[in-house]
Order: structure tokens, then sequence, then C-alpha cells
């Protein structure tokens, strides 16, 4: 049997990788002497074939998860860096107030100030502005 399958049958038996497995170079010939499994035993036993320690664990990972950005390189607070969030909530509102204007439930003095609100971040939601339009036929300040 040639080196290499005793080398692949010696990791099997000694339940490793074929790179962990050593053989013994000046005892070469007995090593290829070998014909069955229990040949194999029989040399793992007599130390011809060892099993080499484990190696270190490769940093390689870390090393690509550490270039991620730490909290000393980020500018603003989390808030502040999120705008995307609230672009388009701004849009939804200003879109809702562009209908209600050009439907005339509110006059276009309401809608300015009511757009400078939106704007100022008054409102949480499209529903928030509403509820506030609504308020405001109520007490009769809207059209």
């Amino acid at each position: 049997m040639g080196v290499k399958t005793v080398k692949r049958l010696a990791a099997d038996i000694l339940k490793v990788g074929e790179s962990r497995i050593w053989i013994d170079p000046q005892r070469l010939e007995e090593v290829e002497n070998a014909v069955t499994r229990a040949d194999v035993r029989r040399l793992i036993k007599s130390g011809i074939i060892k099993k080499r320690p484990a190696s270190t664990p490769s940093r390689g990972r870390f090393r690509a998860r550490s270039s991620r950005r730490g909290p000393g390189s980020k500018k603003g607070a989390k808030g502040a860096r999120i705008s995307v969030t609230w672009v388009e909530k701004v849009r939804a509102q200003r879109r809702l107030l562009k209908e209600l204007r050009s439907s005339k439930v509110i006059s276009s003095k309401v809608y300015r100030r009511l757009y400078l609100m939106v704007k100022g971040g008054a409102f949480a939601s499209k529903r928030a502005l509403m509820n506030y339009v609504l308020s405001l036929k109520e007490r009769g300040e809207a059209v």
C-alpha cells in the first residue's frame, strides 16, 4: 500500500485530518508494507505513525472582523446618522399636506404653518399630522 493511502487510513482511524498525520521518515518501508487497517493500527501503536497536535486557530477571521469601524470614528448621534427614515417621513407628510391643500381641506396659510411644523419634526407620522389637522377643523381654524 502507498504512503498516501496509509496516511488516509491513519487519519480515518485517529479521527483527524490528513495534514495532522506524521509518519517516521526512517521507517517508510514498514509503512509501505502495511496492507490492512489492522497493520496501520499496529504502526500507530508502535509510534511509527503519530497524530500531530492541533494548530492554533487562524487569526484571519478575527482580522477581517477587526477592520470594522469602532464608535470613535462615528460622527453624530445615532438619530443624526439615521436620517434616511426622517427624510422618508417628512416627504410623506409634505405629500399629504399638498393633497390637503389641493382638495381645499386646508388653506394656503395653514399649509405654510403646517409645512414649517413638519420641517421642525412636530409630527411623528402622517397619522399624527392628520389628527392635528382634524383638531384644527374642529376648532374652526383649518379652512
